[in-house]
């Protein structure tokens, strides 16, 4: 059987290629497809048990059996950001009816506020990260965010439901920037909205928190001392 991989981040720049396509025996597990792709690419082998695995746009274990046909997608270690390569970050990506988009273009506080605002929110609390001049003592001359589009949608429309679903009464907005961003440039914007302002700022503070965690975006920061995949190094 035939599989696909996509590489995005530290993995794309040191293989020199976004995607491969593997064949494998039948019944093979995540766990065999990477001992294949290390095999070919000594980069993965180096970087073993420093990232993790998506499988069709959902995290998977080491065990999940694949078919043919599956995507496989290795993602470093994130930091909430990116410039897509071709295919799957192409250009912007929205949720549908939920306002949560991937942009290549300015975001917006006002669109955010709107998307979350009604007649029983008694508050609404915004969050707005920027790219700030210095990083752990090195000066930034611009950030590169890259992302891996469709599933950087996926989790975070799921980091609002999950919120939402924790926080009685909340909802939530977010824009997430990608490509080149200057100094003073906006990276994210959060609007949560609650019945009460507790609740509005928790929901805003959990999602910046988690998707910083768990969305499959990536940040290279790029100053007058070189280039370095935040999370992972250059």
């Amino acid at each position: 059987m035939q599989i696909r991989v996509l590489y995005f981040a530290v993995f794309r720049e040191q293989i020199g290629r976004d995607s491969d396509i593997v064949a494998l025996p039948e019944g093979s597990q995540v766990r065999d497809a990477i001992v294949a792709l290390a095999k070919r690419h000594p980069q993965i082998d180096r970087l073993r048990g420093r990232f993790r695995v998506a499988v069709n746009q959902d995290f998977s274990d080491d065990e999940r059996v694949l078919v043919e046909g599956d995507e496989i997608a290795l993602i470093p270690p994130v930091a909430g950001g990116a410039d897509a390569p071709a295919g799957p970050t192409a250009g912007a990506v929205s949720a549908g009816a939920r306002h949560v988009q991937l942009l290549a273009t300015t975001l917006s506080v006002d669109r955010c506020i709107a998307a979350v605002g009604g007649a029983g929110m008694g508050g609404i609390v915004t969050f707005t990260g920027m790219v700030r001049r210095h990083s752990h003592g090195a000066l930034i001359d611009h950030l590169e965010y890259e992302a891996y589009g469709t599933m950087a949608v996926r989790e975070m429309t799921r980091l609002c439901d999950e919120i939402e679903a924790e926080i009685a009464g909340s909802r939530l907005a977010v824009e997430h920037r990608t490509g080149r961003l200057a100094v003073g440039d906006v990276a994210v914007v959060i609007a949560a909205a609650a019945p009460h302002r507790a609740e509005a700022f928790a929901a805003c503070r959990a999602m910046i928190d988690r998707l910083k965690q768990r969305v499959p975006i990536w940040k290279k920061e790029v100053g007058d001392d070189g280039a370095e995949w935040v999370g992972l190094g250059p």
